[in-house]
């Protein structure tokens, strides 16, 4: 199917609210996520509306589990014309208190898992040849820093540079590449954070409150949107004006 999405890490928050979303359009979407009961919890929310969207189990930080994912969605609806690049995992602690572990874990999942999804799904989306949409979600943390999350950052820094870097390989193939950089969002993981810490941010934000799942979910179905045809190697934040960048 032309028209079909892959998003990884649909199985909640950002992820779940993408999905729902571009499959309000009409679009089948293919759920990924190493949480297969909430992948298919976001199917079952999708096919209640009208929507077509099945689930897949993968463990994006595991080249050999993309690739299975991969062949598993091409095999039920043939290459995807969008790709959202969602998943991604945070602890928040100083950058002093962080081990080589933690640090592996991160990147592997954040910036290197964001790369082996790419280049795997990429590969049917050229081959396809009808063009298509990446879009990866980083944060406003890879675009300024973030105290507690240095490591983070800097994945998601390497997340706006490798969108740029591809979409300047892609755009041969009619495929456009950019990248949504959400500011404090209400999801899972910021909900282990003190509470301290988000009535600060609330304050931060010119807008006096987090983002909504829906809001990055607006930002990223613009990009997919054949309305975004003429953009690509972009950063968006979405962050309700804390972060200006140019």
């Amino acid at each position: 199917m032309q028209n079909l999405v892959v998003v990884t890490g649909g199985g909640s928050g950002m992820g779940r609210a993408i999905a729902l979303g571009m499959a309000a359009q009409g679009k089948p979407v293919a759920v990924l996520d190493r949480d297969l009961e909430g992948a298919e919890e976001t199917v079952r929310e999708i096919r209640e509306r009208g929507g077509e969207a099945t689930s897949f189990y993968v463990d994006i930080s595991l080249a050999d589990e993309v690739s299975a994912a991969c062949a598993a969605v091409e095999e039920t609806y043939g290459p995807a014309h969008t790709l959202i690049n969602n998943a991604g995992w945070e602890e928040i602690m100083p950058f002093m208190e962080t081990s080589p572990e933690f640090r592996l874990k991160n990147i592997s999942i954040n910036l290197l898992g964001t790369m082996s999804v790419s280049s795997t799904f990429l590969r049917g989306m050229i081959d396809a040849g009808r063009g298509g949409r990446v879009v990866n979600i980083s944060s406003d943390a890879g675009r300024v820093g973030s105290s507690g999350e240095a490591v983070y950052s800097g994945a998601k820094g390497g997340i706006i540079a490798f969108t740029k870097s591809i979409a300047r390989e892609m755009v041969r193939y009619q495929i456009t590449s950019n990248c949504v950089c959400p500011g404090p969002t209400e999801t899972r993981m910021l909900s282990g954070a003190p509470k301290k810490l988000t009535d600060s941010l609330e304050k931060a934000i010119p807008m006096r409150r987090l983002a909504q799942p829906e809001d990055i979910m607006n930002a990223v179905r613009f990009f997919a949107s054949e309305e975004s045809s003429y953009i690509t190697g972009q950063t968006l934040s979405v962050s309700g004006g804390l972060t200006m960048a140019g």
